[in-house]
């Protein structure tokens, strides 16, 4: 981490009250830089909260749907590098209701991309956090950045427009962009609890049995969240070389697993194999399996991940055994 790069660096982050964009927060704050945070609704259980770390960042309030609130965070602000990792997370909530995502997810994009052209005199670094859903389904695996975009349902054509609005503004407006594409991102913090990782922690922290949505041999990559963060601190810092400026990069741990490995991993390292798992089979509009190459981002920005699968979990874990004891007390 290039620390004279981030010290003083006046940084807005949309989605801070997210996961992702709670550890983020905190890295940047960790290197001094200036952070300024989207937040439209406030979560008192969000990590950004409960750490305190929202005391030490500046708040603008608003929505990524409204091109104003955007326009005046980035001008008054003076911003230099954005992260942009707001947006509509959960799949089945896209499958549900697929305006909402597309508002958020494709108009937000455009809005933030547009604001940042018109003050290109300052802003320095636009990161794009895109997702593995943005290629959609494809015969070859890993995928690698290679393979076209190829969304289909809801979430997945959110993600693909999203990171071709981000191409178009480099190609044509030369905007410094790149875009990020993660595996599935997990880590202390996230409280939705349809997913997978925390929804079997904290199923298992209550002696209940974990769910399954799929059929448990759904194949997906998982990224530890510190890894995620890092990466996208890495892209900002390396997008004056011509390599990275308005190119996309998969972060991977490259250790795909399922569904049903993935639960009796996290089964194992919390001593409750004795848990029966139940398994829905009822799941929509997910892809069966996917899985990254990242061998483009260890290659030209260097970057490897610092946890293995068991020991992120390890430390998740542990995360969600405070967050549960002191909710419980």
């Amino acid at each position: 981490m290039n620390l004279e790069f981030w010290k003083g660096r006046r940084v807005f982050v949309t989605g801070g009250t997210g996961m992702v964009g709670s550890w983020l927060v905190k890295h940047l704050l960790r290197l001094n830089a200036l952070v300024f945070v989207l937040v439209r609704d406030a979560d008192p259980q969000s990590e950004l909260y409960r750490s305190h770390d929202i005391q030490q960042v500046s708040v603008l309030n608003g929505a990524l749907e409204e091109y104003l609130t955007l326009e005046r965070a980035i001008n008054e602000h003076e911003i230099e590098t954005v992260f942009h990792l707001g947006a509509q997370t959960i799949v089945g909530a896209a499958h549900r209701s697929p305006l909402q995502t597309f508002e958020a997810n494709i108009r937000g994009t455009y809005n933030l991309l547009e604001v940042c052209r018109l003050h290109g005199d300052r802003v320095r670094q636009v990161i794009i956090a895109s997702s593995d859903k943005a290629y959609g389904e494809q015969v070859a695996l890993p995928y690698t950045e290679a393979l076209p975009l190829n969304g289909r349902h809801p979430y997945e054509v959110s993600k693909s427009c999203a990171d071709y609005l981000a191409q178009a503004y480099h190609h044509t407006y030369q905007l410094p962009v790149a875009i990020a594409r993660c595996g599935n991102v997990y880590g202390g913090g996230d409280l939705n609890w349809s997913r997978i990782v925390p929804g079997t922690i904290c199923a298992l922290l209550r002696g209940e049995p974990p769910i399954i949505r799929s059929d448990g041999t759904y194949v997906r990559d998982l990224i530890f969240v510190k890894d995620a963060v890092c990466a996208y601190m890495r892209m900002a810092e390396c997008l004056g070389n011509e390599q990275v400026n308005g190119e996309a990069f998969n972060f991977s741990n490259e250790s795909p697993l399922n569904m049903r490995e993935l639960v009796a991993m996290i089964q194992k390292l919390m001593q409750c194999t004795h848990i029966e798992v139940d398994i829905r089979n009822d799941v929509k509009g997910e892809i069966h399996s996917q899985h990254l190459s990242a061998a483009k981002a260890k290659r030209i920005l260097e970057w490897q991940p610092d946890f293995t699968l068991e020991a992120g979990l390890r430390e998740t874990i542990e995360w969600y055994r405070q967050y549960y004891a002191e909710d419980v007390s």
